[in-house]
């Protein structure tokens, strides 16, 4: 399941850089999470780490992209050749 970021997201940024998969970026309003590259930092990292660093908890799992823990390693290994 990919993550994104509610709109309580309050644009500070620190998430964009802790991304492995460069899939954050800011938006309009609240910065924003590529579904096709978000793998919930399966690959690369024990936990998400938009989510471990959020200092509002904005970034949450998205029920509209779930995948399983296969699919997110088939998509990390794509992403990183």
């Amino acid at each position: 399941m990919a993550f994104k970021i509610t709109e309580e997201c309050i644009n500070c940024g620190a998430c964009e850089p802790e991304c492995p998969n460069q899939a954050i970026s800011a938006g309009d309003t609240v910065y924003i999470i590529d579904s096709e590259k978000c793998t919930e930092c399966v690959g690369s990292h024990a936990e998400s780490q938009c989510a471990a660093v959020c200092p509002v908890n904005a970034c949450v799992t998205d029920p509209d992209h779930q995948e399983s823990r296969e699919a997110l390693e088939a998509k990390y290994k794509k992403i990183h050749g």
